[in-house]
């Protein structure tokens, strides 16, 4: 099950929503409840993993001073494993989800040639709620993200980790309804469970 949240959930798929994480195994369904929350269906999640491939981008260059006045307004934190073990205190609740995919920057022409570049071994080691990849359907590389996105899926499904898939759009693709539906339904049948995407008129 693939999870998309935006404004103006009903209560009728929110009661869906409910129903399927209660017949998901125990830690995975109490990780997802974490991340979103179970009594609207919805997450607001702070992501600041952009250094990954943009590097100090404006706003994060110091993200010790940018994230920690804003966690108590987030619901989940998205960043990298270096990010977190060198800016985040250990001592907050807020669920983490880490960035596991990687490898390119934008100063490289093949940017959306992303590979897995965080285990499953340190998700566990950071305790983390999930574990995000970037997926780039229509882009080059497509086939070599999406197999790579799968091994993750496998990894994480055996310790009870939830799978985030980002919908990833390039300078080469567009973010528009057709594209962005036809990138999560790939995403939900490779087996994500969460879906992160972009707002867009008639999505």
């Amino acid at each position: 099950m693939a999870m998309a949240y935006q404004k103006g959930i009903n209560n009728k798929f929110r009661s869906q929503i409910v129903m399927e994480v209660e017949q998901m195994d125990w830690g995975m369904a109490n990780r997802i409840n974490r991340i979103i929350r179970p009594d609207t269906g919805r997450t607001l999640m702070f992501a600041v993993d952009h250094g990954y491939f943009m590097g100090p981008t404006t706003g994060l260059e110091k993200l010790d001073e940018t994230v920690t006045p804003l966690l108590p307004y987030a619901d989940s934190l998205m960043l990298t494993r270096g990010a977190l073990r060198y800016y985040v205190t250990p001592k907050i609740d807020t669920p983490i989800i880490l960035r596991v995919s990687g490898g390119t920057s934008i100063l490289n022409k093949h940017m959306l040639h992303e590979g897995i570049v965080a285990g499953i071994e340190d998700a566990i080691r950071l305790n983390v709620a999930a574990v995000a990849f970037s997926i780039m359907v229509g882009a080059d590389y497509e086939r070599d993200t999406l197999l790579a996105f799968t091994e993750v899926i496998d990894m994480a499904e055996r310790y009870g980790i939830p799978t985030l898939a980002v919908t990833a759009v390039g300078k080469e693709l567009v973010r528009d309804a057709k594209y962005l539906s036809l990138a999560s339904r790939i995403a939900a049948e490779l087996g994500a469970r969460i879906v992160k995407t972009y707002f867009c008129d008639g999505f």
